[in-house]
């Protein structure tokens, strides 16, 4: 920042400010401090998990820069998550939660889905493939897989 009536004269900038390089750390850091002193407990592998337990249900919290994701094993849980954050930041809430980082989510009675239709379809439409002849596997499947006789064996438990 150059001020034209001081033009030898260098600003120091105390806080973060919107768009700066400290302002995510310094989001997730005042965010990650209203967690703790609220009872959450930040995940030990993954320091962006937050995760709550009250009276045998599960609150788990994930921070993703500024996008946060949360779910429960009880619906008032999430509700009262929602107020707790009102409560001090301002937020929007878009509802149910369909589409994260890329990926789709299809929340069901019968489990959570979770695909990539959308990325494959725009990655086909980027590459001119739509209208090619589709397969349901794209190899023969009457020839069985041989071992590379040159190859490493693979140490399963690796991955």
């Amino acid at each position: 920042f150059e001020d034209p009536d001081h033009p030898d004269k260098v600003y120091k900038v105390v806080k973060a400010l919107y768009g700066l390089h400290q302002d995510p750390r310094a989001w997730y850091k005042t965010l990650a401090n209203y967690l703790l002193e609220n009872g959450f407990q930040r995940g030990k592998i993954d320091q962006t998990l937050f995760i709550k337990r009250q009276k045998g249900n599960i609150l788990l919290v994930q921070i993703y820069v500024d996008d946060i994701i949360f779910g429960a094993t009880n619906k008032d849980l999430c509700k009262s998550f929602e107020k707790l954050m009102k409560d001090k930041f301002q937020i929007s809430s878009i509802g149910e939660l369909t589409f994260f980082l890329g990926l789709q989510v299809k929340q069901k009675k019968d489990g959570i889905f979770i695909s990539q239709d959308k990325y494959v379809a725009e990655i086909l439409r980027k590459f001119g493939l739509t209208e090619r002849k589709t397969a349901s596997t794209p190899i023969d499947t009457e020839k069985p897989l041989l071992k590379d006789p040159d190859g490493e064996d693979v140490d399963v438990h690796t991955y």
